[in-house]
Order: C-alpha cells, then sequence, then structure tokens
C-alpha cells in the first residue's frame, strides 16, 4: 500500500511562482502591477520603455516618493507592502496595489532589477533579483528621486509558461490597452510609451476640461468625443461622470468601454447588466456602447479585495448601485434630441453639454395643422391656404399607433408664417431665422425618406422608423399611466423552486403585483403562478418567473417583464407606422420633424436603426469638389 504523502510548506521560491501564474499572465499583467504602484507612489509622470512586445524588456520609470534603502530588500518580498497596516485600511482601501505580491511573483519568474531613490536620500540605491535564487543583492546606483523597475526575459526560467505568450505585436497590444486604461484613470498624470525605440503614445497631464477632453480623443476611436454624451449626476453618495457613446456610435465588439470605481478600472457583471439595460432599447441587435465612465463611492462601500487581479468589485448596496447607473444612463440617452446630434465645434469643450429641449412646435403648437396637402411635383408655395382636403391616413400623430385628420381652420399664425417664410428664402436673408434642428421638408424620397433643409445642410429621415419610434413611445407612456391589468389563470401553475427563489418572490409580491402578477408560495420550494399581465397572456409564465427571479438574486433588480411588454409595443408600434410607398403632404412631413424632436430616443427606432442622418453643407462642397 502506497504510504500517503506528508503536509509540509511550500518554499517561498514556489509559492511565489504559484502566485505568478495568478498575477503574472503576460507583459501587460507585469505592466499593470508596476503602473498602479508607480501611481500609488504619487508619479506625475511615467515612462514606459518596451521590446519585443515587452518579453524580452519592460521598464517603468516614475517621479514618485521612491523607495527608501532599507526597504529595497523587504520589497520583494511576498505579502510586505506599505499601503495596508490594518483591517481597517483594507475596509476602506483607496490605493491601487496592496496585496505585496506583484513584485515577488514578477522576480519569480524574470530578471528583475529595482532602483530608487527618496526626496531626502543623497544617493540612490538598486536591488536585483533573477529568478528561483531570489537572494536580492542590494548596491548604490545613479537615479533621480523616483523609481525605475526593469524587467527582462519574462518567463525565462518557465518555458512551459513561455510557450503560451502570442505575438509580439499582440503582446504589445494587450500591454498598450493597460496604459491607455490607466491614462483615464489619471488625467493629471502623464504617460509616455516606447516600443522598440519609437515613441507610441505620448498623453501629457490634464488639469481642465480642454486637456481632458483632448486625452478620451486621443485614447477612444476617432470621432469619440463628437459622438459622445457628457455626464456628471450625483445622488444617495454616488457620483457617475465622464462620455457615453450615442447608440449610433456603437461596435461589433465591446473593445471601447472604461468604467473605473474611485479611479480603479473593472470589469463587473452588476455594472455591465446595468448599462445593457440602460441601451437596451435603443441599439442595434449584436451591437456594443461605448464609454468612458467613472463612479465615486465611499471606499468602505465597495470591496475591491475580491480578485487577484482587482478587476471585480462587490458593492455593500448592490441594487442601489445598479439602479443609480441604470436611472442614470436610461435618463440622459433618452434625453437626446436631434440638437445634440448636430456636428459640435472641434474645440469647444462646452458645446458637447446637453442643451435645453426645445419649446414645443409642430403639432404640438398647431403650426402645421392648418395647411392643406401639398403634391411632391408642384413648386412649394411660401403659404398655403387650407382649401386642400387632408387625407385623413397620413395627416398628423394621434397618441396610439394611428393616424387622425388635422382641423382645418385658420391659416398659419403670425409667428409660425414668418419662420415658414424667413426660412425659404435665401440662406443668406435668414440670419434671424430661428431654423428647427430637423429644419423643414423638401420633399419625399421613394415614398420611404424624408428631405429636409436645416441651417446647417440636408436632413434625411426614415419616415417609416422615425415614426414607429413616436408611436412606441407613445404606447409606454400611455400603459406607464393607466397600469399594468392582470388575467387570472383558469388552472395555477405549480412551479418547483429553491428555497432561495421562493423567499425572494414573496420578498416581491408588492413589485410583482404591481406588474400584474399574483404569486402564491404553496411550500418552502413551491410556487403557484395565478395571475399574470393581459398582454403577456401568451407567454410561458413559468419561464418568465424564474429568469426574473434569477436576475432578482443576481443584480437585486429584473426588468424580463417590462422588456417583454416593450417587445408586444414594439410590435404593435412597428405596425402602426406609416408605411413605406405612402405618400405625405409637406406639412404632414413637418409635422413628423416637429415630433421627433419632442419625443424621447427618436434618433432610434425600436430595433436601434438610426431615424435620421444629415449631410452638412462643407460634406456636399466635399462631394462636388467644390472650392478646390
Amino acid at each position: 500500500m502506497t504510504a500517503l504523502p506528508r503536509i509540509q510548506l511550500l518554499s517561498p521560491q514556489l509559492a511565489n511562482q504559484i502566485a505568478a501564474g495568478e498575477v503574472v499572465e503576460r507583459p501587460a499583467s507585469v505592466a499593470k502591477e508596476l503602473l498602479e504602484n508607480s501611481l500609488d507612489a504619487g508619479a506625475t509622470r511615467i515612462d514606459v520603455d518596451v521590446e519585443q512586445g515587452g518579453v524580452k524588456l519592460l521598464r517603468v520609470r516614475d517621479d514618485g516618493c521612491g523607495i527608501a534603502e532599507q526597504d529595497l530588500a523587504l520589497s520583494l518580498a511576498r505579502h510586505a507592502t506599505s499601503k495596508i497596516l490594518s483591517l481597517d485600511d483594507l475596509e476602506g482601501v483607496d490605493s491601487l496595489g496592496f496585496r505585496g505580491e506583484a513584485l515577488a511573483s514578477i522576480s519569480s519568474v524574470s530578471r528583475l532589477t529595482l532602483t530608487s531613490r527618496t526626496a531626502d536620500a543623497d544617493k540612490a540605491w538598486q536591488v536585483f533579483a533573477e529568478g528561483r535564487d531570489m537572494q536580492a543583492q542590494v548596491q548604490p546606483a545613479a537615479h533621480p528621486k523616483g523609481t525605475t523597475v526593469e524587467m527582462r526575459d519574462l518567463f525565462f526560467n518557465t518555458p512551459a509558461r513561455r510557450k503560451f505568450l502570442r505575438a509580439e505585436k499582440t503582446e504589445f497590444d494587450h500591454l498598450q490597452e493597460v496604459i491607455k486604461r490607466l491614462a483615464l484613470a489619471r488625467f493629471d498624470v502623464t504617460f509616455n510609451l516606447r516600443h522598440n525605440g519609437k515613441s507610441v503614445l505620448a498623453l501629457q497631464a490634464a488639469h481642465d476640461e480642454a486637456s481632458m477632453a483632448r486625452r478620451v480623443g486621443q485614447v477612444c476611436a476617432a470621432g469619440f468625443l463628437e459622438q459622445a454624451l457628457p455626464i456628471d449626476i450625483e445622488r444617495n453618495g454616488l457620483r457617475l461622470w465622464g462620455w457615453v457613446g450615442l447608440p449610433t456610435f456603437s461596435r461589433s465588439q465591446a473593445d471601447l468601454q472604461y468604467f473605473y470605481v474611485n479611479r480603479r478600472m473593472v470589469r463587473d457583471k452588476l455594472v455591465a447588466h446595468a448599462i445593457r439595460q440602460a441601451y437596451r432599447d435603443v441599439l442595434y441587435n449584436g451591437r456594443h456602447p461605448v464609454f468612458v465612465l467613472f463612479m465615486e463611492v465611499d471606499p468602505h462601500a465597495v470591496d475591491v479585495n475580491v480578485h487577484p487581479t482587482k478587476h471585480e468589485v462587490r458593492f455593500r448596496d448592490s441594487r442601489m448601485v445598479h439602479d443609480f447607473l441604470y436611472g442614470t444612463l436610461h435618463r440622459a440617452l433618452a434625453d437626446v434630441r436631434p440638437e445634440q446630434q448636430m456636428p459640435p465645434a472641434a474645440s469647444s469643450v462646452d458645446s458637447l453639454l446637453p442643451s435645453a429641449a426645445p419649446k414645443a412646435s409642430g403639432l404640438a403648437a398647431g403650426e402645421f395643422g392648418p395647411q392643406g396637402e401639398i403634391g411632391l411635383r408642384q413648386e412649394a408655395p411660401v403659404f398655403v391656404a387650407p382649401s386642400a382636403e387632408v387625407n385623413p391616413q397620413t395627416a398628423g400623430y394621434a397618441a396610439g399607433a394611428q393616424f387622425r385628420p388635422q382641423n382645418t381652420g385658420p391659416a398659419f399664425s403670425g409667428e409660425a408664417r414668418a419662420g415658414y417664410q424667413a426660412f425659404h428664402q435665401p440662406l443668406a436673408e435668414q440670419e434671424n431665422a430661428t431654423v428647427p434642428p430637423l429644419g423643414y421638408a423638401i420633399a419625399q424620397l421613394k415614398g420611404i425618406y424624408i428631405l429636409a433643409e436645416n441651417s446647417e445642410g440636408l436632413v434625411l429621415v426614415d419616415m417609416h422608423a422615425a415614426h414607429e419610434r413616436i408611436t412606441y413611445e407613445r404606447l409606454k407612456a400611455a400603459m406607464a399611466s393607466e397600469g399594468l391589468k392582470g388575467q387570472p389563470l383558469l388552472v395555477p401553475e405549480s412551479v418547483a423552486l429553491s428555497t432561495r427563489e421562493v423567499d425572494c418572490a414573496h420578498e416581491h409580491a408588492e413589485w410583482f403585483a404591481k406588474l400584474g402578477f399574483e404569486l402564491q408560495p404553496l411550500g418552502p420550494e413551491t410556487l403557484a403562478i395565478r395571475q399574470i399581465p393581459v398582454l403577456l397572456k401568451q407567454a410561458e409564465a413559468e419561464r418568465l418567473v424564474r429568469d426574473v427571479l434569477g436576475d432578482l438574486l443576481e443584480y437585486g433588480n429584473s426588468d424580463r417583464i417590462q422588456a417583454h411588454l416593450n417587445e408586444l409595443l414594439a410590435t404593435m408600434a412597428c405596425h402602426g407606422a406609416v408605411r413605406a410607398n405612402r405618400r405625405l403632404s409637406l406639412p404632414e412631413m413637418n409635422a413628423l420633424l416637429r415630433d421627433m424632436e419632442q419625443t424621447e430616443r427618436s434618433g432610434q427606432c425600436n430595433h436601434g436603426r438610426p431615424t435620421w442622418t444629415r449631410l452638412t453643407l462643407d460634406e456636399l462642397d466635399k462631394l462636388f469638389l467644390r472650392g478646390r
């Protein structure tokens, strides 16, 4: 019989290499740990030199506080740190690194040299360690105030790990992304990156809104700021600020998403779920939103010590955080109006800020109601008397999914006539005219698109998509005001669940009742569904309840019921919207444009497709090579 192996302590070298498997995956992992140490040391400038994607050489130099001579050797020991001293420090940690494993792990799988000098020292000191030996050697060196960490030959002593590294370009791309993430977290620090002797990034410290926006533009995709909405909201001890991309500026991959909690980059399931919910109603299928967002919260209300790489966090009140993120972003996206999507001045940060909602116009103000129908092939007059009969199928928009005829009566009011006449004068004479963001209709193309002219050029509108969104939002508003009616089931459905799920259903019974559900516990692990919303009578009640309870347990929130209801309303709106090839008069097209300017999320239809676009005069001039 084989004897059982004895339990014994691991050697420090082996323990460090096991820890390195958690912390050091590739050169980018090393860069993250070293850069975080530099930032925690109070650095205002960080220079990074890389060779062969960081495998041959990775050097990080900063102007931080430095490390004293007597602490140099200890800095390479495992679980040695200056950032926490007690449990109270751990519960409210505000530094990026605090485990005390990074340098020990890195030095166990590479050749590492650390040179540092404090402000009050007359010379610098250097410590060197190589692989398994881990024998730290300290000697004098020349170095300004700050620290330089040089790592060479990553995984030279662990070939099995080295063979999992990718091509040089791939490794460098990962490393560069780490620097970009930290550069967005710390606008006040200068970052320089060189690869194989060539400068790749040069990000100067940013101390005002203009320079911060400039750095965001350098790090993110071209045109990000022009297609992003600034946000700064504070509520219940939480603050969210940054930039969220408009739904039309989405991407095929989730590669432009930066979210920070107390300046720490995180990828958290709860955060991702809240943001996905906020974009759900406006994002095209399969697309991903873009954002650079910063959340500030009391350090004692968030636990960052839940993962070795510190990418995940745990919130003390996860439901409040989820509701805050969802509510803030959902409202911000809903409030976007066409005038905010017009191209801002390239040098003005203030021009990116949300502007006030437009005053009532169009049907709401009775501007176009008195107009008669104008044929597409006849010249549009400045003023049209209400003698022509209006098509009751296409004239104006009711609160539901069908059209209603306009009331005929007096012609334009004096103010409306003045604005309409001024707009149809030559552009040079329009200085004092107030032109709506989407302008005024001039024609209909192929029965599908509305062509309109505004102060900047040409606006093209997909009339079906636009009217679909208008009708959809009105249906949602009507349902919100009238509430949901429930329909009792002839035969209640019995559902077998876990004890946690049954308790969760009991805890949220009032919330379920508001949505038209009636759930009754039949035992510790059984639930009866006695009533469901009328609009969801065709849905699989059991599956829906299970999914909702799963969301409530994981996120403290669920929108699955509302999502199902919205799908039905979207279908109703789609069937009720004006169809292609239906001829609209100019007054009817103008009424649609005015309604778009007043409707939430009017930039996208119910399926996330854009409802309008524009061509400025400069863009039109380029098409025809004017001015060359």
